[in-house]
């Protein structure tokens, strides 16, 4: 039993015991991992070799180059960016309540949150245009005001949101979940109000996390 502590002392301090041989980078994963991890690689990586065998790499610059190509690539960026500040402006404080509060029917609002990712993107679409469409719930009281949101770059970006922020608040409440709060009470006790504690210790901790949340939104 003496032995065998020692032989695991050595090993956790990086000293291979006498006639142990121990690989350079161990990973503690058995071999048989590495089928269905290469085949899950090759079910990401075959199509896109697919697509590009098919690309008639002559003639792709001047494809890109073209008029029409750089029109739909700024507007997917514009469209994309947008996305992001609104998912930003929305999800931030919709991942605080539910990472920082209790109250009755959270899980449910957690739910309703989540509904998107689980929804066929048909389902999806059909629901936002009964919600802005020009007959919609929403969309037929702003035709009225001259404002028409269905088929126009307002309906991608509210599209692209209704998809996307899901994705931001389960990320960021997650993070926020993992900090804890025990800086935000220190904060608190030195006598930082909320807004205070928000500004200086919160956003700042989860920082990276919420730079993650954004790139998923952009995406």
């Amino acid at each position: 039993m003496t032995s065998l502590t020692a032989r695991s002392a050595q090993v956790t301090l990086g000293r291979a015991p006498a006639g142990v041989r121990v690989p350079r980078v161990y990973s503690g994963l058995p071999r048989w991992l590495v089928l269905p991890a290469a085949a899950g690689a090759a079910l990401v990586l075959f199509p896109l070799v697919a697509m590009g065998a098919r690309v008639d790499w002559a003639k792709f610059g001047q494809l890109i180059a073209s008029e029409g190509s750089l029109a739909a690539l700024a507007l997917s960026l514009q469209t994309s960016a947008t996305t992001t500040v609104v998912c930003l402006v929305l999800g931030v404080p919709m991942a605080l309540v539910l990472a920082r509060t209790q109250f009755r029917g959270q899980q449910l609002l957690r739910s309703l949150v989540l509904l998107p990712l689980v929804l066929p993107p048909v389902v999806g679409g059909i629901a936002l245009l009964y919600t802005f469409g020009r007959q919609g719930l929403l969309g037929s009281s702003l035709e009225l005001l001259g404002i028409q949101v269905a088929f126009s770059t307002v309906a991608v970006v509210l599209a692209q949101t209704f998809v996307a922020l899901p994705f931001l608040v389960l990320s960021l409440e997650g993070t926020l979940r993992t900090f804890g709060q025990r800086y935000e009470l220190v904060a608190a006790t030195l006598g930082a109000g909320p807004s205070v504690v928000l500004a200086k210790v919160t956003l700042p901790l989860v920082l990276p996390g919420l730079a993650s949340a954004a790139v998923l939104s952009f995406a």
